[in-house]
């Protein structure tokens, strides 16, 4: 006799599915997951895995932005001290430090002036990320800056392989820059191998502690859309400059409606920032 009963179990909460990327309501088979959900998680581990351990495209992504953006000079290619992926994962603080050449190269190209901000795009541990999202997401700063008012000042573009987030803090303080953005391929989750995360820091000098970057993460189409990341980072960016801090001591708050002044004074604007 065949049985009308369903092999696999739905969830009720299934359809909160609708809403998030998280692995929820999944539904059962016997006491196990159901064969599509479990291929599925497989999938995504693979991808994580992937986004790991692929290399960059240096040279592609050099070309992209340099016609995206229509630079003089294609940005600089700049390499840590790590000599393979297995170091890198192994030794983190040889990703935080530039080989002897790539600061000699910084060197010889810095300016003696300062300069508002450099920019530092860095493989991480999701080049998938980078590769993908890089072009977007400084597409849509560089229209905050044409935007405001204020002039804006930036080092050569620079790209990295096999970096960490400090790495920016050298290069910062070789272009003569007050500020550094660092964009970097974040750790790859099981639902977001292609996120993009954002550290931007004032006065950047080897040897500084996480406590003095502001950090902006999961930047990529299915997460923090790019005009809005920009939006927000640009805030942190005028901020900085005008108070000469980031880190702990500069918070951004831009989803909190907290005004500056006297709330009820003809004029007065939402403040999305504010320092301790």
């Amino acid at each position: 006799m065949t049985s009308n009963k369903p092999i696999v179990v739905e969830n009720p909460w299934e359809r909160l599915r609708a809403f998030t990327d998280a692995r929820i309501g999944l539904g059962r088979a016997g006491v196990s997951l159901p064969t599509g959900k479990l291929l599925e998680f497989q999938l995504a581990h693979a991808q994580a895995q992937d986004a790991v351990h692929c290399p960059l495209d240096v040279e592609a992504l050099a070309q992209q932005l340099q016609e995206a953006f229509a630079l003089e000079h294609e940005p600089l290619r700049l390499h840590s001290q790590v000599e393979d992926r297995a170091m890198y994962l192994q030794r983190p603080d040889f990703g935080r430090r530039l080989n002897d050449d790539s600061r000699e190269r910084l060197e010889a190209v810095a300016s003696q002036s300062r300069v508002d901000l450099a920019v530092v795009v860095v493989d991480g541990l999701s080049a998938l990320a980078v590769q993908q999202n890089s072009q977007p997401f400084l597409k849509a700063l560089y229209q905050q800056f044409e935007q405001d008012s204020a002039e804006w000042q930036l080092a050569p573009l620079t790209i990295v392989e096999q970096g960490r987030v400090a790495i920016g803090d050298e290069i910062g303080a070789l272009l003569n820059a007050d500020a550094v953005l660092v964009m970097i391929g974040e750790r790859p989750g099981l639902s977001s191998p292609d996120s993009l995360g954002l550290y931007m820091t004032w006065a950047p000098e080897p040897g500084l502690k996480d406590d003095r970057r502001n950090c902006i993460s999961n930047v990529r189409p299915a997460g923090l859309q790019m005009d809005e990341a920009a939006r927000r980072l640009f805030l942190l960016l005028k901020e900085a400059r005008q108070k000469k801090l980031s880190g702990v001591k500069l918070k951004d708050r831009s989803e909190d409606n907290v005004l500056e002044g006297d709330s009820a004074a003809p004029g007065s604007t939402q403040n999305f920032l504010v320092s301790d």
